[in-house]
């Protein structure tokens, strides 16, 4: 088991590495292949040994080899964060259908994340790629429960949204619409409402405690991708054991 356990972790660093460039490129119609990784300062096309996921920043204290610019922290936390859920995924379903399920998952989370939080733009190009293959697994691999749960669940995160954009005005992403249907395709019905409750309780609080510390200013838009990403995460891995503590508030003894 620690042989897998360290297979999967190096997948993930590596996959995490790549997921970098495409959370980065992506959005901004760039292509993922070309050019190579390079310095975006110097713009040195970085060695092989630069590329190794996490140990090359703190082999070079984070910073340029060429002309010692400091290379944001952002890379390394998401290659590790990658790695990280790939091996806890695999904790958690074990030798199951439902962790190719959770890879192709986390795999678009963690993209998502990374462009949200750089551009605040959740490309379509990423939805589209990922959303026929988790449809696919759902209906052939990895099913639900009941066989229409990842469409109506599909058909509930749009339409709330959706739904939340048209009152407020421009106040939810077209971006943030088509994610949740993505989503809805995964959890089912039930996870995404919950998902979607859980990502609004975390953004509050995270807002509340941005404006208390002034890192945030009222008014100004911030991306909604991460918290979305973070509550989705938590449903997904421990939507019983969440469920089951909320009604126990209710329902002591």
């Amino acid at each position: 088991m620690i042989y897998i356990y360290l297979y999967t972790l190096t997948l993930g660093l590596i996959l995490g590495s790549f997921f970098n460039v495409v959370g980065l490129r992506v959005p901004k119609n760039e292509s993922i292949v070309r050019p190579r990784s390079h310095c975006p300062n110097c713009r040195r096309t970085l060695s092989t040994l630069e590329l190794v996921p996490v140990f090359s920043y703190l082999f070079q204290k984070g910073k340029c080899k060429g002309c010692g610019t400091k290379i944001s922290p952002i890379y390394p936390f998401f290659e590790a964060a990658t790695g990280g859920l790939f091996v806890y995924a695999f904790y958690h379903f074990g030798f199951q259908w439902e962790t190719i399920v959770a890879l192709v998952f986390i795999s678009l989370l963690v993209i998502v994340f990374i462009s949200d939080i750089h551009y605040m733009i959740i490309p379509d190009k990423v939805l589209l790629f990922f959303a026929p293959i988790l449809l696919i697994l759902r209906y052939t691999i990895a099913p639900l429960e009941v066989w229409w749960d990842p469409l109506l669940g599909a058909a509930i995160g749009f339409i709330l949204l959706l739904a939340i954009a048209v009152i407020s005005k421009g106040g939810m992403g077209g971006g943030d619409i088509k994610l949740f249907a993505v989503i809805g395709i995964v959890l089912g019905w039930q996870g995404v409402l919950l998902a979607f409750f859980l990502s609004t309780l975390i953004g509050s609080i995270i807002g509340i405690i941005g404006l208390a510390t002034k890192k945030m200013q009222r008014g100004k838009p911030i991306p909604f991708g991460p918290y979305i990403v973070m509550a989705t995460l938590l449903v997904y891995f421990f939507e019983t054991e969440i469920l089951n503590w909320y009604w126990s508030l209710f329902f002591v003894g």
